[in-house]
């Protein structure tokens, strides 16, 4: 199983963002997926980080460490329930649901633990994600 921390960023907010998805073993870790839209929020870049590390791992799974406790919200309560009422929430649309639910396709088909970290603590491999979350806003590729 794989070991991935995924972060994104939007500057401004909504703005020019950008993702990121490391991949560590041990004290290693490199970048594998970087991505940038021109106008996106820092939501949808948190979600797309996610869509990326999951399709990255694919089969082999992952552990996905990440600070958007939102997006473990839509994926471990609240999608099962959007999903029974025909992707509808009780009230309002669902943002960015598009996003929701591929993520959540892709969440139920690989192996996939979510496990949140608290954001822009110190935590290594976490400010390493947001470092190149912020390089692939600026338009840095792999």
């Amino acid at each position: 199983m794989k070991i991935l921390w995924t972060d994104g960023s939007a500057s401004p907010n909504p703005g020019p963002g950008g993702y990121a998805v490391i991949e560590t073993a041990g004290d290693e870790a490199k970048p594998v997926a970087l991505g940038r839209e021109k106008n996106t929020t820092n939501i949808r870049m948190e979600g797309s980080a996610l869509v990326a590390a999951i399709k990255y791992a694919g089969a082999v799974g992952c552990e996905i460490h990440t600070d958007s406790e939102f997006w473990i919200n839509v994926l471990t309560k609240w999608a099962d329930g959007w999903r029974a009422r025909g992707w509808k929430k009780s009230r309002g649309e669902i943002m960015n649901l598009d996003l929701v639910q591929e993520l959540y396709k892709l969440y139920h088909q690989y192996p996939v633990k979510l496990v949140w970290v608290r954001g822009h603590v110190g935590t290594e491999f976490n400010e390493l994600a947001d470092e190149w979350a912020n390089k692939a806003r600026k338009g840095v590729t792999l």
